[in-house]
């Protein structure tokens, strides 16, 4: 095997634990961190298919204003709005 291939298949497994965990999560914190961190998996596999361009952007627009985006509309809700 190759070291692209263990490196492809160990982010790609990382990403799909991380998927798993974001679904499963109790806590929506909890949940749009899994998100990142899914979101930056997905990068790097961009990165390991040498589509660098493609990383980048993921990371700049998706990482670097979508989950920051949901992250403050999470911190400015208040909770007891959220358990109803």
């Amino acid at each position: 095997m190759s070291i692209d291939l263990i490196g492809f298949i160990l982010v790609a497994a990382a990403t799909l634990v991380l998927s798993v965990m974001m679904v499963l999560s109790k806590e929506i914190v909890h949940s749009a961190l899994y998100f990142a961190g899914l979101l930056i998996g997905i990068a790097l596999i961009f990165f390991l298919l040498n589509a660098v361009y493609v990383g980048i952007i993921q990371i700049l627009i998706y990482v670097g204003a979508v989950v920051v985006l949901i992250l403050f509309g999470i911190m400015l809700t208040r909770r007891d709005i959220l358990l109803g």
